[in-house]
Order: C-alpha cells, then structure tokens, then sequence
C-alpha cells in the first residue's frame, strides 16, 4: 500500500487548496456539507460553490473517462478530503459520488445522456428517499408501492430521513414493485423528478434542521426512471450504498474539529493555567488524534483497493461506522471540555469557538443515529427538536 501521493497527486492537492483559499468566506461558520445548509443565505452560498466547482470539471475526478471523467479515485480523495476538512460547501455527495456511479454501473445510455453532463456541471441537485417510517436498519423491509402500468410505475407511500429533499429536483428512489416474493427481490431503484405531480416534499423539524418527509400520491414514473432491472433494485441499492460509506466527509470533519479542540484546549486558561497542561484534557485530546489518523488510514485503504479494482465492501463499511462514532467522540469530547459553555449557541459572545461545537455535537449525534441504529431512535432525536440529545 502506497501512502504518498504521487508529484501529480501533489500539484492538484495544492490546486485545490488555492482555489479553497480563494472562495472560502473568512467570516464562514456553515457546514462542508452542501445538503445540510441550515437556511437559505448557507444555502446560496453552498450551491454557488456547486457551480463553480463543476465549472472545474472536478465532481468528476472518480468517473470513468469514457462518461467525461478523470478515472482518478485518489484526486476524488483528495479534493474531496480538503473541501470537507476546510468545510467549503461545493463535493456534491449524492448527485456525483452516489448518483452518477450508480447510474453509470447500471443505468442506460439515454439516463447517462441525461443526467451525467448537468451533474458533471453542478446542475442538477440530488437527494435520497430510501428509508422509511417502517424501514431504516432493516432497509429491505419498505412499503413504499409501486405498480407496473406497462410503460410506467404508479408510486404511492412516504419516504422519510432525505436530506435536503427540500431543495433538490430529483431522488433516488427505492420502491416495493413486487410484494409477494422475498423482501429483498421485490425492489426496484427508481429516479423521480420531484417535481412530477403528486410529489409533496415536507421539511422535518428535527437538531439538524435539514430532514425531510417525502409523500408519493399516485406519482406517475416512467419505467425509462428505472435504474437496473425491474424487481432488482436491491442489487442496485447495494452499489450506491457502498459509494456513500467510502466518503471522507465524516472523517475528514472529525479531524478538523480534533484540530479545533486542541487549539482551544493551548489558547484557553483555567486558574491561569491552559487547558491543554490537564493531563485528563491532553490524554483525551491525544487519544482522539490517533484515532484520527486511523480513521484516515482506513479511508486511504479503500482508496488503494478502488484504484486496484479490488473489492471492499466490508472496508467501506468499516470506514463509515468508525468515521461516524469518531465524530460523535469528538463532539462530546467537545462539549466536555469546554463544559456549560458549550451549550451557549451560535452568535453568542460567551460560546466558545462562536459556538461551534454546540452545532457540532447535534450533527454528530445525527450522524451517529444514521450509522445503523433504528427507526425508533431516529424518531426520539427528531422528537427533541432543538434539545441537546445525550450521547
């Protein structure tokens, strides 16, 4: 395993970083995440960055270069390490790493015709509608129906947990096509225009503020939509699945945030003295940089193996939890350090780090109920609304 990028590998590792020093506003507090903009000034902002980005050709970078690609999984890796490390909104997480791979493994030619070119150039927003009241951890288990109308699905059911549904023109959608054979053959992987009639998108109060319900009432789906076979879309939901837990965003926001916490712990005084001289502060804080680097060894694994076209199902999976329970240690380690003053919110002068790990710690206890745990506690986290959840 190589764990140096090559001289090429550098020079676009500094490209990318001039161009995140040239765009990233100096006063910016928002997420890396383009899909979690917490309102519509954040969201401007993270789909300007969209653009620009695609005016690059860099959402791109892992697809073949037969579609328009660079067939470069370690530049993906890299630009998609800095953006997220530096929080610049503008990695277009479900439209070009989970969408556009899925759609060019099994999709057809007129769906790569269409969609490829306006996500290469950040024109198409995406979102995901898999999960479900009834179905979360046990995926398998939707409800959500679709009946064959001969050239069309007639889809009806709620889809629920879709992040920036509200703000996206088309989902992913997995729908029960075939309800009397074995849960998972029974599935088929639709793209839905939520735009179609008898779509409602519905904005979810919840900590993080970017959920949503979606409702399908008698929609009208042409089976030119469907992605891979009719009754198949589990296969298909495997693939995409496997392209979001090989993302870097989590980790590479843990380690951002480890960095933050330790400049706090050097710059801030308690009875004169800086925290970090707390040996239970420095332990902890040095225990979370190691489980940084692990975390990123573990993404730069399954870099190695995709660039070898070797298979790592299980490695992706692995990287996702680890990445995910890192971020909820870090934000409580967080919270802890900086105790009652990180319950202070954003904009107050008496929040440390302008109350950054506040937001912080809500988005990793999101992120950690997203990692597999069940429906039951997803609803629980919704239900606190703007309450701190305990981890």
């Amino acid at each position: 395993m190589e764990f140096a990028f090559s001289k090429e590998d550098q020079a676009f590792q500094q490209e990318v970083r001039d161009f995140i020093k040239k765009e990233l506003p100096p006063t910016w507090t928002g997420t890396g995440l383009m899909q979690e903009a917490k309102d519509g000034e954040e969201w401007e902002f993270a789909h300007s960055m969209l653009r620009k980005v695609g005016e690059k050709n860099w959402h791109s970078l892992a697809w073949p270069k037969e579609h328009g690609g660079w067939d470069s999984v370690t530049k993906q890796f890299i630009f998609s390490h800095e953006m997220y490390f530096n929080e610049l909104p503008g990695v277009d997480l479900q439209g070009a790493l989970m969408c556009a791979p899925t759609v060019i493994q099994y999709g057809t030619d007129q769906q790569k015709k269409d969609h490829l070119p306006k996500i290469a150039k950040g024109q198409e927003v995406w979102c995901q509608a898999f999960s479900e009241p009834g179905a979360g951890s046990d995926l398998a288990s939707l409800s959500t129906k679709a009946v064959d109308k001969g050239d069309h699905f007639v889809v009806d059911g709620q889809k629920v947990w879709s992040t920036g549904a509200h703000r996206a023109e088309w989902a992913l959608t997995l729908v029960r096509s075939n309800p009397d054979v074995p849960k998972h053959k029974g599935i088929t992987f639709l793209l839905v225009n939520l735009k179609t009639p008898g779509v409602t998108v519905r904005f979810l109060p919840n900590i993080v503020g970017t959920y949503c319900e979606i409702f399908f009432d008698s929609v009208v789906v042409p089976k030119e939509n469907m992605v891979g076979k009719q009754n198949d879309g589990w296969r298909v939901t495997g693939a995409t699945l496997g392209y979001e837990r090989s993302g870097i965003h989590r980790i590479a926001a843990a380690r951002r945030n480890i960095d933050r916490l330790l400049e706090f712990a050097k710059e801030t005084k308690r009875n004169g003295v800086p925290l970090f001289k707390d040996p239970l502060v420095r332990n902890r804080i040095t225990q979370l940089v190691i489980e940084g680097e692990i975390a990123r060894l573990l993404a730069v694994r399954i870099v190695y193996l995709q660039s070898n076209g070797k298979p790592m199902d299980h490695e992706a999976s692995m990287s996702r939890v680890f990445g995910a329970e890192l971020q909820q240690r870090v934000a409580q380690a967080g919270m802890q350090i900086t105790r009652g003053f990180g319950l202070v919110g954003e904009g107050s002068k008496w929040a440390p780090l302008a109350g950054f790990f506040q937001r912080q710690y809500l988005y990793a206890a999101a992120a950690t109920v997203g990692a597999g745990t069940s429906e039951i506690q997803r609803n629980i986290i919704a239900q606190r609304g703007l309450g701190l959840p305990r981890i």
